[in-house]
């Protein structure tokens, strides 16, 4: 087969990407074109895509292409594929053709581009979110997927078309764009010049006319509201109504906390840090804090839930840090376990216990296990080559090695890998190898070690996650990891280590052996909860009751889903295994990774030394939550997150709700009378709290704080064009608006506080103090939003919940923490804001100074009240700040009088 393409046809991208799905498949040549080369004999005009079939037959549509690809794979057609490419070629392509006609023919922007496809957008995104998969026929890719990822594309990668109210269709881009076949295609055709690629394309299309002289200006609302129907908005009407009355009894907090048959029992563990490594911020998203959120929306819905974590204390590592620092192993372990778990209190992380494993617990339950294991056939003896030093009398672990690279020479590359040319090396391999404790040279001798017969325990593992793997929510990537093993065939594990830190082997001959770390590092969560209660095996033996939720990042998945299930299983003592199992991607540090060594980046004990509140660090880690991709930590990116969205938005609405209550009517909540508008928004509110709920349940965890922000902006929104601080001057019809106003607001402000309280403790805590919440309240979170605050309710005092970040202080703590690449590298500080910014960054502040200057034109034109065009021009000279800080140009001087 030939596939022909052509740089710059939007058509290519989406057949690129499927033909890259079934690579393998069959023998297929790709050629690039030019556009106006004719490819296909019988058409008169050129026309790419095309595929030529080894019949002679040609393809030339894009969704014919790309399903011949499909059907190469083995993809089985079903209806709701076909529905959805046929609305992309009635519905989404014409919508496109003419917002990408508008970008880059034109040279439009903002919402003369979106304006055409926010219907198209806002369908796929409500379409993911009822159905709750990842993809848009079910749990796994499908023809359509790609379909519309290529259509879409070209717009969406820019983060300015892509609006972070609509999640789920957020997530779903980003998982298809982070996959190698995606990100091929879109080099291929686009060729890093993003949109501007198709300009040769687009130029020669008709302009597009179906699109013009649409009014765009209050559409989009009217479109979100119109998709409620009467009955929603009735039964959204009937729970508000119902109030504090609709909340059931909550449940006393239990201590220690066991499963209760026939209620939901949730236990959550995050994966165990090394003792020894003081945790940077991408080990503290990727385990521990993700963890918590999702332990304290359990709670918040009254779920039985237990949450732990510990330090993982055995192994080289330590033994290694323990050298380097002249203690003993166990004096590093308590040292360095105080400074993990004081990290963690900081973070505000709610472990119902954090522990540690060097206990006489977590011996006795990894022999035990090991034990079974060997009296059911599933332990291999076999005989390794180890480096040993004669002098210290031991086999020397590869941390303990230092010697010559025998690739490029580097005399001082490690027993594992050389630092120079990183390749990765066998200790027997370096030429003159050094024991690093004495420096004499080590000998080539075998030492005889058990192994874990993974082959053998294949085909239970296989049927277990055959059983468990279909409806529950292990990540994409935990789910590829662990096929990837699987697919590459199972070989026995090595379960032991010549060491003396470690829990002992209790088996005749190896005595002087201890097991490797990551057979019983896993096992710490058992030994943990044994710690906790003596009736641990509650949690731990109770499969049939209790749902296992482990996060972890990436790396930790093999030992998570792979080797822990197989020593359980074959152990076949009833343990309760992993029903979801949540990894993350990496986090780095700016444009680099984080190193302790060199002073790179922010670890969690210099977190607290910044100046800037936890939850602050809480939100912008969550916001940025590694989901689906590897990201970037960004000081640039806090900075306009911090006063963007909790500034601006979050802290600004509830600001004001609270304000109202307190200036208007003596801080008693105003008596409340709904009209149909208030009506609309209370259940456009209960779909915003639903979709929450979805995503959250489905540990979506940055999609879900998403929905907080979306929730709030609608609450601004409300509170500017009902203006009560205007109405409450005048008639009494006015009066009595003002009041029903401000008594909704003060309401999604309280719902707002119980939403937060997984992501921002702090702060959820304060605002239910500064609003006076009832207790009960506060501890539940129904999928219904209502009234917590009715008529004659008494807040308390309202004061501001966030500190604007300022250029200054983000600046000297980039400094402080770049290490050695601020001296490598020193630039002014205007040039290393503007590339940390980006590009998309500063479109997005671009159109919102744009929109901004409209709002104030507007008001100005109209000789609105002079205070509240003061308010939105300080507005959009605040925007303007923040876009002349993105760009890296130094701060002008307002112009105007000068002091005197």
């Amino acid at each position: 087969m030939r596939l022909f393409v052509s740089e710059g046809a939007p058509g290519s991208l989406p057949v690129l990407a499927a033909a890259g799905r079934a690579q393998g498949r069959a023998e297929l040549l790709i050629s690039t074109v030019g556009p106006e080369e004719c490819v296909v004999p019988f058409l008169t005009r050129p026309k790419v895509p095309v595929l030529q079939l080894d019949s002679g037959n040609y393809l030339f549509s894009t969704s014919a292409i790309c399903r011949y690809f499909f059907l190469l794979s083995g993809w089985e057609q079903d209806d709701l594929t076909n529905q959805w490419l046929e609305w992309e070629a009635t519905e989404l392509q014409p919508a496109l053709s003419a917002a990408l006609y508008y970008l880059v023919v034109q040279g439009k922007k903002g919402e003369d581009v979106f304006s055409p496809v926010r219907r198209a957008l806002t369908h796929i995104d409500h379409s993911l979110s009822r159905r709750s998969c990842p993809f848009l026929a079910g749990e796994t890719e499908s023809l359509a997927d790609i379909v519309l990822w290529g259509a879409l594309y070209p717009l969406l990668q820019d983060p300015a078309y892509l609006p972070e109210e609509l999640g789920a269709l957020h997530s779903w881009f980003q998982t298809l764009s982070s996959q190698e076949p995606c990100q091929r295609a879109a080099e291929t055709v686009l060729k890093q010049q993003g949109v501007l690629a198709l300009r040769p394309y687009l130029q020669k299309q008709p302009q597009p006319s179906s699109f013009e002289g649409r009014a765009v200006s209050n559409e989009p609302e009217e479109e979100e509201l119109a998709t409620l129907s009467e009955e929603e908005i009735a039964m959204a009407v009937a729970a508000w109504e119902k109030g504090l009355e609709s909340l059931p009894p909550v449940q006393p907090q239990q201590n220690p906390v066991l499963p209760v048959a026939g209620e939901r029992n949730v236990l959550i563990t995050s994966a165990l840090p090394y003792v020894n490594n003081v945790p940077h911020l991408g080990n503290i998203i990727g385990c521990v804090l993700s963890a918590d959120v999702f332990a304290r929306y359990s709670r918040l819905r009254q779920w039985n839930t237990l949450y732990l974590c510990g330090t993982d204390e055995y192994g080289t590592a330590t033994e290694t840090k323990a050298m380097e620092e002249g203690l003993t192993p166990q004096e590093i372990c308590d040292k360095y376990h105080v400074i993990h778990a004081d990290i963690y209190r900081w973070f505000n992380i709610s472990f119902d216990i954090f522990g540690r494993t060097t206990t006489p617990q977590q011996t006795k339950i990894t022999q035990d296990i090991f034990q079974r294991l060997v009296a059911r056939g599933f332990v291999l003896q076999d005989t390794v080559e180890q480096l040993r030093c004669e002098h210290c009398a031991r086999f020397l672990a590869d941390r303990f090695v230092e010697g010559v690279c025998p690739f490029c020479g580097y005399e001082e590359a490690r027993g594992d890998q050389c630092d120079k040319c990183g390749k990765l090396i066998n200790a027997i391999e370096l030429k003159k190898p050094q024991c690093k404790v004495c420096r004499s040279c080590p000998v080539v001798k075998s030492s005889q070690h058990l192994f874990l017969d993974l082959p053998k325990l294949g085909k239970p593992l296989e049927e277990w996650l055959e059983k468990t793997l279909p409806g529950s929510d292990w990540t994409p990537n935990a789910r590829f990891i662990i096929r990837s093993w699987l697919r590459d065939g199972l070989k026995p594990r090595c379960i032991t280590r010549d060491l003396k830190w470690g829990t002992p082997v209790p088996l005749v001959g190896f005595e002087d052996k201890v097991f490797y770390v990551w057979f019983d590092a896993t096992i710490g969560y058992l030994s943990i909860t044994a710690n906790y209660t003596d009736q641990w095996e509650k949690w731990w033996k109770n499969p049939e009751q209790v749902s296992l939720y482990q996060f972890m990042a990436k790396d930790n998945v093999p030992f998570h889903g792979l080797v822990f299930p197989c020593s359980a299983l074959g152990a076949e003592d009833n343990y309760t295994l992993v029903s979801h199992l949540i990894a993350t991607e990496y986090l780095n540090y700016e444009d680099g990774k984080f190193s302790k060594s060199r002073g790179v980046g922010v670890f969690g004990d210099m977190a607290q030394d910044t100046g800037i509140p936890a939850d602050i660090w809480r939100f912008y880690l969550l916001y940025i939550r590694p989901e689906g991709q590897d990201s970037a930590f960004s000081w640039t990116d806090m900075l306009l997150k911090n006063n963007s969205e909790l500034l601006n938005n979050l802290g600004n609405f509830i600001n004001r709700a609270g304000m109202f209550v307190s200036k208007f009517f003596g801080g008693f909540v105003p008596e409340m009378v709904l009209t149909s508008d208030d009506r609309r928004l209370l259940a456009h509110v209960t779909l915003e709290l639903q979709h929450y709920h979805q995503l959250l349940e489905k540990v979506r965890i940055r999609d879900a704080l998403r929905s907080i922000l979306t929730i709030s902006r609608h609450g601004n929104q409300y509170i500017q064009v009902n203006e009560p601080w205007k109405r409450i001057k005048g008639s009494e019809a006015d009066r009595q608006r003002a009041g029903t106003v401000t008594g909704l607001a003060v309401n999604i402000a309280a719902l707002l506080s119980i939403m937060l309280q997984p992501y921002m403790p702090t702060v959820s805590a304060t605002i239910q103090d500064q609003l006076q919440l009832p207790p009960p309240a506060c501890s539940i979170l129904l999928t219904n939003f209502l009234c917590t605050l009715p008529a004659g309710h008494q807040i308390g005092t309202v004061s501001p919940l966030f500190q604007k970040l300022e250029n200054d202080q983000i600046e000297s703590l980039r400094q402080r923490f770049s290490g050695g690449q601020a001296k490598a590298s020193p630039k002014p500080a205007a040039i290393e804001t503007m590339t940390t910014a980006g590009p998309q960054q500063i479109q997005v502040l671009m159109d919102e100074v744009t929109k901004q200057g409209n709002i104030v034109r507007e008001l100005k034109a109209q000789k609105a009240d002079k205070n509240q065009v003061a308010a939105e021009v300080a507005k959009l000279l605040d925007l303007k700040k923040q876009l002349a800080l993105a760009e890296g140009k130094p701060l002008e001087n307002p112009k105007g009088k000068k002091k005197k």
